[in-house]
């Protein structure tokens, strides 16, 4: 793994260019591969999507797939994605960022600096200009991987609408991007857009478990996953900053209700005891999605059986505020929702 510093790395994860399990998205990966294989090639695709899903990864897939099967006219009818081997060579010189056909632009510090750029500037750009006004080194296609286009500013996109406007031959733009709408008009409407979209929970969790440098037990990898909100970088940011342990825990008391353990809502309350807003967010994240699942649970049986939740939504709602606003102890808090969704929970059967 090579060190550095960037906006777009995750300590402790591999960079996109380092992973080759794509997680999801099969549908966008076949639209690649067809268009690869079609000569349908559009030379600038716009990969877009919420933060941390895989679009990074996906574009470095592609440009190792290309790199790796320079005449699509020569690829087997039976190549199925886009997969190519880690001891590829290809691959390697990807890895050690040193392949002479592929040009990452992403903000990153210079050479013996610490301090990462607020985005992608002019400066950047012309490095684009001399990377595509030189022979491709390898013969083939030279491809340009933008890491996102949210870090351009408004001179380093307009000079990037130029190499879109007029692309050089055998030149391949893949260009991630989290809102799309931000962008200039005029870069969207020279770009096949590709969307995809959040990861499910079952891909977050698979995801999750794909790591070779993070091991996360299965119960906690599933209680991550649902509040990940699709992004396996979330996901991953949840397990790092250590918080993964306490989603489980609190799940296995939500589960646990009607009936309650105070000897562990104990241990819940000193652990929100500490200040952590990334906990209480957590802990209120949970109680949101178990009195959501209560209601989808119990759609089929009239309002007025559904009415202890809204009750209690709008009590624990209005204590969080409270809890807040006037930096009260939390661990009354915790015996409090535990014992109005309990009172619910009773009031229901």
């Amino acid at each position: 793994m090579i060190e550095e510093n960037a906006a777009d790395r995750l300590d402790g994860a591999p960079h996109p260019r380092e992973r080759f399990v794509l997680i999801g998205h099969g549908e966008a990966e076949r639209s690649l591969l067809d268009a690869y294989r079609g000569s349908r090639m559009h030379h600038a695709w716009l990969i877009s999507g919420p933060q941390g899903i895989g679009k990074a990864t996906l574009a470095y897939r592609f440009a190792r797939f290309v790199l790796a099967n320079p005449d699509p006219a020569r690829l087997a009818p039976a190549v199925p994605d886009l997969t190519v081997a880690s001891e590829h060579p290809v691959s390697r010189r990807i890895v050690a960022g040193a392949h002479p056909d592929l040009l990452a632009l992403r903000r990153i510090a210079e050479a013996g600096k610490d301090k990462i750029p607020q985005d992608i500037s002019v400066n950047a750009m012309r490095e684009i200009v001399r990377f595509f006004g030189s022979t491709a080194g390898e013969g083939g296609w030279r491809i340009c991987i933008v890491d996102a286009a949210d870090d351009l500013n408004r001179s380093s996109a307009n000079a990037l609408l130029k190499l879109l406007e007029e692309p050089p031959p055998r030149s391949l733009f893949l260009i991630v991007v989290h809102m799309p709408g931000r962008l200039l008009p005029t870069i969207r409407s020279r770009c096949r857009t590709l969307p995809l979209a959040p990861l499910s929970e079952a891909e977050l969790v698979a995801g999750l478990g794909s790591f070779d440098e993070v091991k996360i037990p299965d119960d906690e990898a599933r209680a991550i996953a649902r509040r990940a909100e699709g992004s396996l970088r979330r996901g991953l940011e949840i397990a790092e900053g250590g918080q993964a342990a306490f989603a489980a825990a609190v799940e296995t008391e939500l589960a646990r209700l009607p009936a309650t353990d105070p000897q562990a809502l104990h241990a819940l309350g000193d652990k929100l005891a500490r200040r952590d807003d990334t906990q209480f967010d957590l802990f209120l994240d949970a109680v949101t999605h178990h009195i959501h699942a209560s209601v989808r649970a119990g759609l089929g049986e009239g309002a007025r059986r559904l009415a202890p939740l809204s009750e209690v939504w709008e009590k624990i709602d209005t204590a969080a505020a409270q809890v807040r606003t006037f930096n009260l102890e939390r661990k009354p808090f915790v015996f409090q929702v535990f014992g109005w969704l309990a009172e619910a929970g009773r009031r229901r059967t």
